[in-house]
């Protein structure tokens, strides 16, 4: 992998406008990635304001943009939703802004040795911190056919989970799924070929085990109930998600927050001119919450 990113950040302009950020604020960006949406956060606070960008994935800070370096930026690895838990022993009481990307970055993606991308092979990881937790070729290797099922169907909405764990499960007696490749193509022979669809039938799968390996939705639902805490009284929770298991999350949990205020009714998604640039953006959902009392 390179030290210079590769990520482009999505939706920047409803993010700035969701934020609205300005000299002397105080913003978290707690998902950094590749470090786009931070650096806009960071230029718009000057002069007076600060951001802390934190990231589960301790390499994205090797390739932060080198402009970083000369604004007022606190970098930190660690899981979004133990934000409170970083903002009390800094002394901080209250911010004006969280920002939450959620999903892979293009980095992530393009680095084979992790496993997000089955484009080319590569150990089967999956893991955003590779120092925590359990790769996914060990998941593999330990679950029961109807619990691995019930996994992929539901983090994968995989209508095709019950066939794709029963081979998983007689193909590793034979020897173990190690690699991307490897589990791309048995779940890929698993599913029908009159089945259509615009994206690779493996996708799905690996996105479970992608939530399941890094307990995504677990995260999700603690910053949900604890960050409205951290924002100070006007200050806005914005949260990009790439998938209908996070936006409804989101959804339900701003419009059933009395700390909150929902100022997106419906999620803001990608212009085609962004998706002329970017095509990931495409699955990207934007929402926005103010905090009231």
């Amino acid at each position: 992998m390179t030290n210079e990113t590769c990520h482009i950040p999505v939706l920047t302009q409803e993010v700035l406008e969701g934020l609205a950020p300005e000299p002397g604020k105080f913003f978290i960006d707690g998902t950094f990635g590749g470090g786009g949406h931070t650096l806009l956060l960071a230029k718009a606070v000057m002069p007076g304001g600060r951001i802390i960008a934190l990231d589960r994935d301790p390499e994205v800070f090797t390739r932060k943009p080198e402009e970083l370096a000369s604004l007022p930026v606190d970098f930190a690895v660690g899981n979004y939703c133990d934000l409170p838990d970083y903002l009390h022993q800094k002394q901080i009481t209250g911010v004006d802004g969280i920002l939450l990307d959620l999903g892979l970055s293009g980095d992530q993606l393009a680095d084979s040795q992790r496993g997000f991308s089955f484009q080319s092979d590569g150990p089967l990881d999956l893991r955003f911190n590779t120092e925590e937790g359990e790769p996914a070729w060990k998941l593999l290797a330990r679950l029961k056919e109807e619990p691995l099922a019930n996994l992929i169907y539901e983090y994968g909405e995989e209508r095709f989970s019950r066939r794709i764990a029963k081979q998983i499960v007689q193909r590793r007696e034979e020897s173990p799924i190690r690699t991307t490749g490897e589990l791309a193509d048995l779940v890929r022979r698993c599913i029908p070929g009159k089945v259509k669809s615009r994206i690779d039938p493996a996708t799905r799968t690996f996105q479970a085990l992608r939530i399941a390996v890094n307990q995504e939705l677990e995260a999700l639902r603690i910053a949900l109930r604890d960050l409205p805490d951290c924002l100070n009284k006007g200050g806005r929770m914005v949260i990009i998600s790439f998938h209908s298991l996070e936006d409804r999350m989101v959804k339900w949990a701003f419009r059933d927050d009395e700390r909150l205020h929902v100022i997106t009714r419906r999620p803001l998604e990608a212009t085609d001119q962004e998706l002329a640039a970017n095509p990931r953006a495409r699955s990207a959902k934007l929402r926005i919450a103010e905090r009231t009392e």
